[in-house]
């Protein structure tokens, strides 16, 4: 019979333990951060794809690997992670991708009506979407002229203009108003009313885009890609 030992020095162990929960750290690290940048593209993607482009760079990532720690509970055990966040603080716009991404029903939150504005007045008043607030503040009751409510045609309430004038070839957004005397601008024709805006009691968003079937795809390669990191270091 043939036997053999091996005594370890003191403390080497330790050290190797010490050592590979490391190798596990970092690996940890890198993975979730490299998932969670796919993660990014993907959604960003996702988002341009459903003509939703414009709310894809309000979208960021973050990561433990970015901190440059993992967070440990006790001696041996830790988790690292990997995420995305909407950046800015932007009310609308936050309010729009949680629309589009978990689907939403949209309330007035001022008066009874969810006003949209038609095709014969400008889409926006700066940057803003045009709502009839917009409209008044921005000057627009002396450039076309003041909104009229009627109450009811074909079941909808409608805000229109009256004795406004249009562009003859038919281009859209070009009401105006008349001149003082009544007068058309030139390139200009009369035209009883304008309906500026539409108005409705209440709006769904579907959903458009799936985030967390996406982090979720994301999520499932992570174990591979911790060992293809441990696999480097052989």
């Amino acid at each position: 019979m043939i036997r053999t030992g091996l005594t370890f020095p003191k403390g080497l162990v330790d050290d190797f333990r010490r050592f590979s929960i490391q190798r596990l750290e970092r690996a940890a690290l890198v993975a979730t951060d490299r998932a969670s940048k796919d993660a990014l593209k993907d959604v960003r993607a996702s988002f341009a794809g459903s003509d939703l482009g414009r709310y894809s760079k309000a979208i960021g990532q973050f990561s433990d690997l970015t901190k440059g720690k993992v967070f440990r509970r006790g001696k041996e055990a830790f988790s690292a992670s990997g995420g995305l966040a909407i950046k800015t603080k932007n009310e609308r716009t936050v309010g729009a991708i949680k629309s589009y991404t978990e689907g939403a029903e949209i309330l007035p939150v001022k008066g009874r009506y969810l006003w949209f504005a038609t095709d014969e007045i400008p889409k926006r008043a700066g940057r803003m979407k045009m709502t009839p607030e917009l409209y008044r503040a921005k000057g627009f009751e002396s450039k076309i002229g003041p909104l009229i409510f009627v109450p009811n045609i074909n079941g909808r309430p409608l805000l229109v203009v009256k004795n406004a004038s249009v562009n003859e070839a038919g281009k859209a957004r070009s009401a105006k108003s008349r001149k003082k005397g009544g007068g058309l601008r030139k390139g200009q024709r009369a035209k009883e009313f304008i309906v500026a805006f539409i108005g409705i009691p209440r709006t769904r968003r579907e959903q458009r885009v799936d985030v967390e079937a996406i982090m979720r795809t994301h999520a499932a390669r992570v174990g591979e890609m911790v060992n293809n990191e441990l696999q480097k270091g052989i």
